[in-house]
């Protein structure tokens, strides 16, 4: 890979300032993924922050979306960046991805290529493949498989969440534990702090919600809306743990 092709453009983020279906380029409506209630005819969904958090239910149809976000920008569905394609796509497995982004419409300010696709579920795919290649390094190879599982994805998000470009996270929690999440805090911060990244995330978990100043977005069944943390079914659940652990595992089990 050369190094220096990619020249950082001197306009902060958001980047990516919209995405929108075009109903045109729907090649049936009744099949997955355009037949999720998500993807009306209508479907439009604008960034006017560095960083934008979706919330919802499994099932919704998140990270459908941001496959067809990340494919339209460029980079595999499984997870890499522009040019990488560390899973075997072979096998009954199959991404939706490249389906929708083909249905996508997208407004640039300015087009960006740099950036990530990050898939806890392929995460060891891309990283052995990034250490076979040991691209983009100074003097060692990266070794991000030598690290446990939350020590890698840390370690592989500082070395690759340092330059401009647009970074598309699917559930990182994942492979975080809660003082895990709290590094990824820190490191979003260090992003948002350059002026220069772009995120787009989907999440379950409370504390990256409340990353402060991005753009909230909570996916039910039919739509995208602003939403704040408190009004979350996700931090409503954890409150009510916390308040009372024991009655709340006792209530839950009974039912």
């Amino acid at each position: 890979m050369a190094r220096g092709r990619h020249r950082p453009i001197n306009m902060p983020a958001p980047y990516l300032r919209r995405v929108w279906l075009d109903p045109k380029r729907i090649p049936n409506r009744n099949a997955y993924p355009f037949a999720l209630p998500l993807l009306r005819d209508d479907f439009e969904l604008s960034f006017d922050k560095a960083i934008t958090i979706i919330v919802g239910e499994n099932g919704t149809g998140k990270s459908t979306l941001l496959e067809g976000i990340a494919v339209m920008a460029g980079y595999d569905d499984a997870g890499g960046s522009k040019g990488y394609r560390a899973v075997d796509h072979g096998g009954a497995v199959e991404k939706m991805g490249g389906s929708l982004a083909a249905a996508l419409r997208a407004s640039w300010l300015p087009k960006i290529t740099n950036g990530w696709f990050f898939r806890a579920e392929s995460f060891f795919s891309v990283a052995r493949y990034v250490d076979a290649a040991a691209l983009d390094v100074r003097d060692l190879p990266p070794n991000f498989l030598s690290y446990s599982h939350g020590e890698g994805f840390l370690r592989f998000f500082e070395e690759r969440c340092q330059r401009q470009g647009i970074f598309i996270f699917d559930e990182p929690e994942s492979a975080l534990s809660p003082s895990r999440q709290i590094e990824f805090l820190k490191l979003l911060h260090r992003m948002h702090g350059t002026g220069h990244c772009q995120v787009i995330m989907a999440t379950h978990s409370p504390v990256l919600m409340a990353y402060p100043n991005a753009t909230l977005l909570r996916l039910s069944k039919y739509a995208l809306e602003p939403v704040s943390l408190r009004d979350t079914d996700h931090y409503r659940l954890m409150r009510e743990f916390c308040d009372d652990p024991k009655r709340f595992v006792e209530a839950a089990i009974e039912e």
